[in-house]
């Protein structure tokens, strides 16, 4: 960070979260309307960054401040890269579709608590599993589809939710409610959410589903899930079969949500943590998302690791 950013932080100015007491409208069976098409689009990191420290709030010139240094890198020209190709990043990052603003509140972390806006610790267990399962991968990456990320087969996307968080792209939702369910349509990866509110227990623990099994419930004018019985093959951040999340959506004004989440997982963080993230209402509709459509770069990959595999036997055979 820029020498004069830094010492704009400096100054520990706290902001702290309004509290709104906007009445939320209500659906034809008298709940509160959470329904429109909405976007959690933002700059701001799920994580506070490391030269911020313990400064939870950015002051209203240090925010326009990180948003002008975010514009000036995110639109800066393609650098020569000299002999080395570069095969991982395009001319700039102006394709992503990440916003130009940090959050309104100006926090400097999505993650309200712990009080440093940072994800705890992994219990010393949790730390050995994955270590383990690094260990086992190694080598292996091109076995077969399977042993490629979730993201890469187009099956999920880490940050699509639970819990939703905003991600390069695809930032949008639409939130649709009928009697004793609400739907959640998430266009990264074109995911549906089906959520019922009728008091339904869960499904029984040895039922795995890539996004969990979600309940809803209301609290006054807040919508609050509860999602367990994750699977063991979609991790988020560590946490995977074992997690509990709750979800809350709260209407804070006619085109804003506040949506807030609270991850449980004690075999494998050290305590809960807690996020925060506003949605503001957006036109539009939702696009249908296009994953790897024409994209043959798996099945190139793959015949490549065979052809590897091939080389190297032919080469022990000469010895």
């Amino acid at each position: 960070m820029p020498i004069a950013l830094l010492a704009i932080a400096a100054q520990s100015t706290l902001c702290p979260q309004a509290v709104s007491n906007y009445k939320a409208p209500k659906t034809p069976d008298g709940k509160p309307d959470l329904q429109g098409i909405w976007t959690n689009v933002t700059i701001t990191p799920l994580e506070r960054p490391r030269d911020l420290a313990d400064k939870a709030y950015f002051t209203e010139q240090e925010a326009r401040a990180y948003e002008k240094q975010f514009l000036q890198q995110n639109n800066a020209d393609r650098r020569e890269g000299g002999a080395q190709a570069d095969l991982g990043r395009a001319y700039n990052d102006f394709w992503y579709d990440r916003g130009t603003k940090v959050v309104a509140s100006r926090r400097t972390s999505l993650i309200t608590d712990p009080p440093d806006g940072k994800i705890p610790p992994l219990t010393p267990e949790a730390q050995k599993r994955q270590a383990d399962r690094a260990a086992a991968a190694r080598g292996h990456q091109f076995d077969g589809p399977e042993n490629r990320a979730l993201s890469e087969r187009c099956l999920v996307w880490p940050t699509a939710g639970p819990p939703m968080l905003p991600s390069f792209y695809n930032n949008n939702y639409q939130i649709v409610q009928a009697p004793g369910y609400v739907m959640v349509l998430v266009e990264m990866v074109h995911d549906v959410r089906i959520i019922p509110t009728d008091g339904r227990p869960h499904l029984p623990s040895n039922v795995r589903e890539w996004f969990g099994d979600s309940r809803g419930h209301w609290e006054g004018d807040t919508l609050v899930v509860e999602t367990t019985n994750f699977t063991d093959k979609s991790p988020f951040h560590g946490s995977d079969e074992n997690m509990k999340l709750i979800e809350k959506f709260t209407r804070t004004g006619p085109d804003t949500i506040l949506y807030e989440f609270t991850v449980n997982d004690p075999t494998v963080f050290t305590k809960p943590w807690t996020g925060q993230v506003p949605m503001n209402r957006m036109q539009g509709p939702i696009i249908e998302y296009a994953c790897h459509e024409g994209n043959y770069a798996m099945s190139g990959m793959l015949a490549g690791a065979r052809a590897d595999e091939e080389r190297s036997r032919a080469d022990e055979k000469k010895q």
